[in-house]
């Protein structure tokens, strides 16, 4: 947040709440919403002091994110199978928290764990993280007021405002260095972090945060995104489905009675549109039309993980390599060549993205179901192998030798420019991830997609791939947690907290 070095500025504050010990879960999450409430209304109603012409010069609001912290005094020994859950060694953690309404289950979970596993309380309190005036206000309040120009009287001279320095992805980079004597991270995200994300959410995908589901699908075709709409009214009508509602662009909401919401004349047109099929506790399915390119990738999967989701999958279409594939043909990554260039800085390429046996399963045994094939026959219509994501659409206009080189010596089947950037995102936030890909064109063997071929391809296999990746998606949700959440998504120094 901002630095003020300033000690004669006043500073109105809300009476502080030193840390309490609990070692009940819903006790803890209750307190930590009471915390958020009181402070971010204190910050609100310093605005409205402000907006209306009523705050000194000079006078600065501020209240702080409040916090869980634990303390570990030994070295724990805790079931080898977890992969969350616990810390490997002592010492202080802590971490800020937002909008934990929102997390509610999410905080509830990761405390009962922490008690659980290491038999002492955690504490709760106000930390010294400043909450920055654009983020303590509801989704839904519209804000008045004027902006004062005048010199020791604008908004950055009353409030703390969003500060990049302390909003960054050091934790699951790898990369986070604290001062002395500051307690460790326990969570993958801070607070600060967490709500720039939320309010990036809702301005790419214009859908609220809170309709966000822990199973994502991500696609970058809109045949997928008729197909699921028009599967996910028809799933609200079967009884016993536990489908509840379905959110579009708009926040328009589909329930049970089949009535659909009334659409405003000029409907949202957002740059990565998002569809919430829900069932209770987010245990349904999202799907995202994430456009094309590497970056729109990463900048979804960049917000999206703050929500973090039980796992995500790419469904999209790819270029087959191989003379024996044909149109239509499914590709189930195992690996990937990362030609993406966007995540460079975050995760180098020398870190290998693995594929998670969980989602693999869940994938092969998806497409049989789907096709109706299995065992060798399977292997007909589907080849697991290497994908490779390019940032260059037009690839296949440069000189063939060197990128046909790269793509035998890596063995890879296919080619996209999505992908590795989502499974890549996955391996870095500890997000379970996996790709299933559908064969449109086979530009190395010159079958290139003409007009009216693809329109008839997209309309045949979208429907049955569309639905092989949500048939995925349950059987991934009828797994526990735990095991789910690959032991390979983590490090030998981890957050506690999933």
């Amino acid at each position: 947040m901002e630095k003020f070095t300033d000690a004669t500025r006043p500073t109105r504050l809300p009476p502080l709440v030193p840390f309490s010990s609990y070692d009940d879960a819903d006790a803890a999450v209750d307190k930590l919403l009471e915390l958020y409430q009181r402070n971010t209304a204190f910050i609100r109603e310093g605005f409205r002091e402000y907006s209306g012409g009523r705050l000194p010069l000079g006078q600065r609001i501020r209240a702080c994110y409040p916090a869980i912290r634990i303390r570990i005094h030994t070295y724990p020994e805790v079931d080898s199978r977890l992969s969350y859950g616990h810390l490997v060694e002592p010492g202080i953690y802590m971490t800020t928290v937002t909008r934990p309404a929102l997390f509610r289950e999410y905080l509830r979970e990761q405390v009962r764990l922490l008690l659980k596993n290491h038999h002492v309380p955690v504490e709760i309190g106000e930390s010294d993280m400043p909450i920055p005036l654009h983020f303590s206000f509801p989704e839904d309040e519209y804000v008045e007021g004027e902006y004062s120009e005048v010199p020791g009287h604008t908004l950055r001279d009353h409030f703390d405002v969003p500060d990049l320095a302390v909003t960054d992805d050091a934790i699951v980079n790898g990369t986070w260095q604290g001062r002395p004597n500051q307690p460790r991270p326990l969570a993958p995200f801070t607070g600060p972090r967490i709500d720039y994300s939320l309010q990036r959410l809702q301005h790419y995908t214009a859908t609220s945060p809170e309709h966000f589901q822990n199973f994502v699908l991500f696609t970058n075709y809109q045949f997928y995104v008729d197909e699921f709409v028009k599967w996910a009214r028809s799933a609200l009508q079967v009884e016993g489905s536990g489908y509840t509602e379905l959110v579009e662009p708009g926040n328009l909401i589909t329930g049970r009675d089949g009535r659909e919401p009334q659409r405003p004349e000029r409907a949202p047109s957002p740059q990565m549109p998002s569809y919430h099929l829900k069932r209770p506790e987010h245990a349904g399915i999202t799907l995202i039309n994430i456009g094309v390119g590497p970056s729109n990738a990463k900048t979804i999967t960049d917000h999206v993980a703050v929500l973090r989701p039980s796992a995500w999958l790419m469904l999209g279409h790819c270029a087959g390599l191989r003379t024996t594939q044909r149109l239509g043909d499914y590709v189930l990554a195992h690996g990937y060549v990362r030609q993406d260039h966007v995540l460079d800085d975050d995760l180098p390429l020398w870190v290998p993205v693995p594929p998670l046996a969980e989602v693999q399963v869940a994938l092969e045994e998806a497409v049989a179901e789907v096709a109706g094939l299995s065992g060798w026959e399977l292997k007909r219509i589907m080849r697991t192998g290497t994908v490779a994501t390019i940032d260059n659409r037009n690839w296949e206009l440069r000189d063939q030798q060197e990128p046909v080189q790269r793509l035998s010596q890596s063995r890879a089947v296919a080619l996209d420019m999505e992908s590795a950037t989502i499974a890549a995102n996955g391996f870095r936030f500890r997000v379970p991830y996996g790709t299933l890909l559908c064969v449109s064109d086979k530009p190395l063997h010159g079958e290139l997609k003409l007009p009216g071929m693809a329109t008839d391809f997209y309309r045949t296999q979208v429907n049955q791939h569309l639905h092989i990746g949500i048939r995925a998606l349950e059987r991934l949700r009828e797994m526990p947690s735990e095991r789910l959440h690959s032991r390979k998504l983590r490090s030998f120094i981890e957050t506690a907290f999933k």
